[in-house]
């Protein structure tokens, strides 16, 4: 596969500006809820990512007519077909998960493969399946394939043990069309659930109270059609703020919702990053040598988990020592070992990553283990002297529209 290596030669300084794209982890929600639709749905500045081409293939494999028009990917629905999903799509990606919650409510019947996805640790679709339990779904799991189906759905009070996205946006796909009222306690209250509840409510949807950790949805006979703009990227934001200060000699992100990755940004600072931070842009100024900062991962409002290797990289050159804990999966450190065959000075403990601030990092040949390790294996390549090969760097396509060309606008040397 001809994506599957980067080689940066690292060392160069980055300046210049940058543009957000739309958020993966709000398109990878937003294509499968299409799915309730009766109508057709146009969606605007939906990212050039691996994981979108592979939804709309899943889409496509449901009948569903998907074309672009200039800059709007449109989405015709009304011949859809509920077929077995159980094509190679379905476990490229953990989000084609949500393909069950949206099927359930739509007809009362999904059939597919279990979901795929990046390798970080157990993650478990069980607060999913008891959500659609609790609505009056039985779900039956057989070689592989789950099979989810309802006479009815009749809303419900449900409580998440863990303010999972995943599975406070499935519960709310799935409720969209239950009879009554259903209520979400302890729900995720990430950026993108509220974009996802936005255009829902477009189309006709009841939901209120997304964005909070009580998300109430008041079920409906049918949605119609919408136009929608989605979010941009926070992570993928938050990665070139993180590059920017690795190695910028002055950058612009534009197209960034500050509040979005305000724990990000209050840590740059405790660093020592310098930044200007406007409305919609974060420019990062050269900054002296950045001290060792904790950092610990936890839901929405605090530090996303999918910030923390790129972070790695940074704090693997700052003053001292830092200590990452991660909350959300427990094992995803696999990018530590690369960090240190680059030169890097990390201890692995059980969720935790104690990180040894060293002068400088090497040119290795690395392996992206995942979306997230690649972004950090990016800024450690960047940083490091000499060329560096990635490899696997189709894990990074997964998540980043553009990389390449957006990296070698800021002057990086990259191909």
């Amino acid at each position: 596969m001809e994506q599957d290596i980067i080689k940066i030669r690292g060392g160069k300084k980055l300046s210049g500006e940058v543009t957000i794209s739309s958020s993966k982890n709000a398109a990878v929600a937003i294509l499968p809820a299409v799915v309730l639709a009766s109508e057709i749905v146009k969606l605007y500045d939906v990212p050039h990512i691996n994981d979108v081409h592979v939804l709309i293939q899943l889409l496509q494999e449901l009948n569903i007519d998907v074309t672009t028009v200039n800059d709007a990917l449109v989405i015709d629905p009304t011949s859809i077909k509920n077929i077995v999903l159980n094509s190679d799509n379905v476990s490229k990606l953990r989000a084609s998960y949500y393909f069950m919650g949206a099927l359930l409510g739509r007809f009362k019947y999904v059939k597919m493969l279990y979901p795929g996805g990046c390798n970080l640790g157990p993650r478990p679709i069980d607060l999913h399946l008891k959500g659609f339990e609790a609505l009056g779904a039985k779900v039956n799991i057989d070689g592989g394939l789950i099979e989810i189906q309802a006479d009815k759905l009749v809303g419900d009070e449900i409580y998440l043990d863990f303010a999972s996205v995943g599975a406070t946006i499935n519960i709310m796909l799935a409720a969209t069309f239950a009879e009554g009222r259903t209520t979400i306690r302890n729900a995720a209250k990430e950026p993108e659930i509220i974009d996802l509840s936005s255009m829902l409510n477009k189309m006709g949807a009841h939901i209120h109270g997304a964005g909070t950790s009580e998300i109430t949805i008041d079920g409906v006979n049918r949605l119609k059609g919408c136009i929608h703009d989605i979010i941009p990227d926070r992570i993928e934001a938050g990665t070139y703020i993180i590059m920017a200060a690795a190695v910028g000699d002055g950058v612009t992100v534009k197209n960034v919702i500050p509040q979005h990755i305000e724990a990000l940004l209050s840590k740059l600072e405790e660093m020592g990053v310098k930044m200007l931070i406007g409305s919609d842009n974060v420019r990062v100024l050269p900054s002296e040598k950045l001290k060792g900062v904790d950092v610990k991962t936890q839901t929405f409002p605090g530090f996303a988990t999918d910030l923390q290797q790129p972070i790695s990289s940074l704090l693997a050159l700052a003053e001292g020592d830092s200590t990452i804990t991660e909350t959300i999966y427990l094992e995803r450190f696999k990018h530590c070992p690369e960090l240190v065959k680059m030169g890097a000075n990390i201890e692995l403990q059980e969720g935790k990553a104690i990180i040894h601030g060293v002068n400088k990092l090497n040119n290795a040949e690395v392996t992206a283990t995942d979306l997230r390790c690649g972004a950090g294996l990016i800024i450690a390549a960047l940083l490091a002297k000499g060329e560096t090969t990635i490899h696997d760097a189709h894990h990074i396509f997964r998540g980043y529209d553009g990389i390449k060309e957006k990296l070698k606008k800021l002057g990086a040397d990259v191909e």
